[in-house]
């Protein structure tokens, strides 16, 4: 090789040329330390920037979820009391209402009650006093003269039987009280049946109170910044996002299973065969077209039943408006719905026509069926074909969830990867500080021998009896004040 001092001896040849390179390298050493200083810093100080920038951006984005999240705490938390005050109020209307007039019945009726049991309750009044007068003069002996004897046992006979007539009239209106008192006893009944009720409304009263306390001590929390009520806002947003997807990744099976079921007959209407963009064929793309149409029109129907609350444009619409469109979406569902079962019908049409083909030019007689046996799945194909259009309707509900928890769960999960990339670009800056070091060391290590000599020289300039000066001397800094810590 032509760099080889002697071309027979590879090894004598490079120790000679790394001992000709070595003043050369030593005479180099403060401009290499410089530059290698100089890279080292610029990388690690540029990767700290950056980290000190993600943490910024990390700290707003999070800053921003908590916002976004309070706010949908507020809202929800709104909401929930309105509905309770509505609640409230329909009890009210529908219950206490008339109250005050119930009130005054009850009160007449319970008047009249206790009065005719008092009148029930009386006991026969004493004889007046000629009655005793003459039933003394009645008991008196007539001294053996019968007139008088004849006419005092008339008279006690007399007073006797109009005491008897009188009795028996008090009996039979005493009676005829306790059959009044009697005929009292289902109003009484309705009479505590309706307290009852009555109770059971103020107590309903009063567990919608107490809710609505609560919902608003929540309300003061969120205003106030709360951290435990953001923890359990972003708890409740988690189970939110994943129920909702469940529910989700559940409708896509059956938007699937509806895709399937219209898309072969879809064929016979838009023409089999015909391919639109790349590998999917024209009646694939019609079905899905079908599909999503259903989708939105259920979504245009739960917004105008005010279920959701995706387009508030929609929910600002006058009622009168608001109804109008509610019905053109139920009407645009049902038209879609009729067309499924239709579509339901022509695919066993199109599936029995291919098998009779089949059979045809295989020569091979069909096995003949009953009539239920082949009506049984063209009906159950109508229902669904029925059905799964106005089950798809619902998905704005949990549709509606997965936007409002996905805004913050995605947030929240951005904010991580945000600062794990931080803390990498932190970590790698570092690194390269501490390799800029490494490689100096590394330098002053290849030209130690001139370096031994220089702090000889040194040392015996500043005199051996320093021995601080001569610690210093003996460990230089490899890179000296210009690498600079990281922070």
């Amino acid at each position: 090789m032509t760099w080889m001092i002697w071309p027979d001896n590879p090894p004598l040849s490079a120790i000679a040329l790394f001992l000709i390179a070595i003043p050369f390298l030593y005479a180099a050493r403060t401009p290499i330390h410089g530059v290698i200083s100089s890279l080292a810093t610029a990388v690690s100080r540029g990767l700290r920037l950056s980290s000190r920038s993600l943490l910024a951006a990390a700290r707003d984005l999070r800053s921003r979820n908590r916002l976004v999240l309070l706010a949908q705490g507020r809202e929800e938390i709104a909401q929930t009391v309105e509905r309770e005050f509505q609640r409230v109020t329909a009890i009210v209307e529908r219950d206490l209402s008339g109250y005050p007039a119930l009130q005054r019945k009850l009160l007449e009726n319970i008047t009249r009650l206790e009065e005719d049991y008092k009148k029930a309750g009386e006991v026969p009044p004493p004889p007046p006093e000629w009655v005793k007068a003459v039933e003394t003069m009645a008991t008196i002996k007539g001294g053996g003269d019968r007139l008088v004897e004849k006419i005092l046992q008339d008279i006690s006979t007399s007073i006797s039987s109009v005491y008897d007539k009188v009795l028996a009239e008090y009996r039979a209106s005493a009676e005829e009280r306790h059959a009044i008192l009697k005929s009292f006893i289902p109003f009484g009944r309705s009479l505590n049946d309706t307290l009852t009720r009555v109770d059971q409304n103020i107590t309903g009263l009063q567990t919608s109170a107490a809710r609505i306390d609560a919902q608003m001590e929540n309300y003061e929390q969120i205003r106030a910044g709360s951290d435990r009520v953001e923890h359990l806002l972003y708890s409740s947003t988690v189970t939110q996002f994943f129920i909702s997807t469940v529910v989700l990744v559940i409708a896509f099976g059956g938007a699937l299973v509806n895709f399937w079921l219209i898309a072969r007959p879809m064929s016979a209407m838009v023409g089999g065969g015909q391919y639109i963009v790349g590998d999917f064929e024209a009646s694939h793309i019609a079905a899905l077209i079908i599909i999503l149409l259903e989708a939105t029109m259920g979504l245009f129907l739960m917004e105008s039943l005010r279920i959701t609350h995706l387009f508030p444009r929609i929910q600002n619409m006058h009622d009168q408006m608001r109804r109008r469109l509610m019905w053109a979406a139920f009407a645009f569902l049902f038209v879609l719905a009729g067309v499924e079962v239709a579509l339901a019908v022509m695919r066993d049409y199109i599936i029995s026509a291919d098998i009779a083909l089949k059979q045809g030019l295989g020569n091979v007689q069909a096995a003949e069926k009953a009539d239920w046996v082949t009506k049984v799945p063209v009906a159950g194909q109508m229902i669904l074909g029925f059905i799964l259009p106005f089950a798809l309707a619902f998905v704005a509900i949990p549709f509606e969830y997965f936007v409002h928890a996905a805004r913050n769960v995605v947030g929240a999960m951005l904010v991580g990867v945000i600062r794990a990339i931080a803390l990498a670009l932190r970590v790698l800056g570092n690194a390269v500080h501490q390799a800029g070091i490494a490689i100096a060391m590394l330098y002053d290590a290849i030209i130690f021998l001139p370096l031994i000599i220089e702090r000889a020289i040194q040392s015996k300039r500043t005199g051996e009896g320093d021995p601080r000066r001569t610690g210093a001397l003996a460990h230089p800094s490899p890179l000296g004040s210009r690498t600079g810590s990281p922070s």
